[in-house]
């Protein structure tokens, strides 16, 4: 079994659009910085990088289900490029009524990848930057990791119940990787 580190798009790898709005348009996918670094770091760890998000603007009309796809492709294309494997995308097209069981805190869409990817859930982290994606994760068996951006919001971080908090994706992947490296060999070999 293969661990991976499951990523929010929205907020974690790229700017999140204002509230009430979406991310559309391949013109509006602006990357935070410092994000194929983690990804690049995270893959040579040994971690199968899995993007799960909610994208509610499918079933709102504002994106064919095609264009997204398409936006995701070129999204992994340009992280390639720049030597950063993203192994898969997976996403909730579904509004918030009727409830689905893929759209976090619903753990769904990590429990597809799973099963898709021979992945061991205990062994994986789910990193996002709300407490829905940290919800997803528990709910899956994971560990979690909350980004707040730049804003000092570990009240945040408290309510969601995250097991670490970080700035930014590559703050995180800087913790994840600390902390794997302090697991004996034998827990590291077992959760492989």
């Amino acid at each position: 079994m293969k661990k991976a580190a499951f990523l929010d798009r929205d907020g974690v790898i790229n700017r999140k659009a204002p509230a009430g709005e979406y991310v559309t348009r391949w013109e509006e996918m602006e990357f935070l910085p410092g994000t194929r670094e983690a990804v690049r770091l995270l893959r040579r760890a040994g971690f199968l990088v899995v993007v799960v998000s909610n994208q509610r603007c499918v079933a709102k009309g504002l994106i064919t289900a095609s264009a997204l796809e398409s936006m995701h492709e070129r999204m992994r294309r340009e992280f390639a490029a720049a030597g950063a494997i993203i192994d898969a995308i997976y996403y909730c097209p579904h509004e918030n009524a009727p409830p689905c069981g893929c759209r976090k805190p619903q753990p769904g869409m990590l429990l597809q990848a799973a099963r898709d990817h021979d992945i061991d859930l205990a062994a994986s982290w789910m990193i996002g930057d709300s407490g829905r994606d940290v919800g997803a994760g528990r709910a899956a068996g994971c560990h979690t990791a909350l980004v707040t951006g730049n804003d000092d919001r570990s009240h945040r971080a408290a309510e969601a119940g995250a097991d670490l908090v970080a700035s930014s994706l590559l703050d995180a992947t800087h913790q994840i990787l600390q902390v794997e490296a302090a697991l004996p060999s034998v827990t590291r070999s077992v959760s492989r």
